[in-house]
C-alpha cells in the first residue's frame, strides 16, 4: 500500500514538473511572438519614418530650388550662340547671352584681374556660379569670398570694376547684388544654381577652359 501511495505521489510530481515545463516552454514561444512582432512594428516605423524624411527633404530643396532668392534678377529664354567678337551685354556682369568659344576655367577657379566677359558667360553656360566684386568690397570680404570660391567646384571669382554693388554673384540667367559676404544669401544663391536647374549644360566640364 505505501509503495503504491509513493508511485503515485512520483507521478504526480513527475506531472506537475511537466506540466510547469509545458507552461514554460508556451511562454518562450509567447515572448518569442511579442518580439518579432514589436521589432517588425519598430522597424516598419522606422522604415517608413526614414522614407517621410528622405520625402521631406527631396520637397523642400525642391522648394528651395523654386523660390526665388529675395533681390535676385532673372532673364529668361537668353540665346547661346559662339561668337568671336564682343558681346555687349544687357546687365553687368553678364549672365547669359552669345558668347565666346572657350570658357573660363570654373574649377574652384580664384582670378586677381579681371575676366572676359563672354569666356565667364560660357562657363555659366556649364553651370557655373560667377562671383565679382568692384572696389567697394573690403579686402577681408574680397578673402572670405575667395576661400569660399576656392572650395566650390564649378564657380570662379574675380574683379568686375564695373558692377554696382561691391558683390555680385551671377549664374546662367540669375543674378544677385550683395553688399557683404557674410550675406547669408551668397551660400543660398551657389547651393541653388551650382550646377542648378537653370544650367543649359549640366555636367559639361569647368576644365580645359581659359586659361590653359
Amino acid at each position: 500500500m505505501g509503495s503504491t501511495k509513493k508511485t503515485s505521489a512520483a507521478a504526480e510530481r513527475r506531472a506537475k514538473i511537466e506540466e510547469l515545463r509545458r507552461q514554460e516552454r508556451a511562454r518562450e514561444r509567447r515572448n518569442k511572438t511579442i518580439t518579432v512582432a514589436v521589432c517588425a512594428v519598430i522597424f516598419t516605423a522606422l522604415a517608413g519614418g526614414t522614407g517621410y524624411l528622405l520625402v521631406t527633404i527631396k520637397g523642400e530643396e525642391e522648394l528651395a530650388r523654386s523660390t526665388p532668392i529675395k533681390g535676385e534678377k532673372t532673364w529668361d529664354e537668353l540665346s547661346r550662340n559662339h561668337v568671336p567678337q564682343t558681346v555687349s551685354y544687357p546687365m553687368t556682369p553678364a549672365a547669359g547671352g552669345d558668347h565666346a568659344q572657350a570658357w573660363m576655367n570654373c574649377d574652384g577657379d580664384v582670378y586677381a584681374k579681371e575676366v572676359p566677359q563672354e569666356n565667364a558667360v560660357h562657363a555659366l553656360e556649364h553651370g557655373a556660379v560667377w562671383v565679382t566684386y568692384n572696389t567697394k568690397a573690403p579686402a577681408a570680404d574680397i578673402k572670405t569670398l575667395e576661400e569660399t570660391v576656392s572650395k566650390t567646384p564649378y564657380s570662379l571669382l574675380s574683379p568686375h570694376p564695373k558692377q554696382k554693388s561691391p558683390i555680385t554673384v551671377t549664374a546662367w540667367g540669375r543674378q544677385l547684388e550683395l553688399n557683404t559676404a557674410s550675406d547669408p544669401r551668397l551660400t543660398t544663391f551657389l547651393t541653388k544654381y551650382v550646377q542648378g536647374p537653370q544650367t543649359p549644360e549640366p555636367g559639361a566640364a569647368c576644365t580645359n577652359g581659359l586659361p590653359t
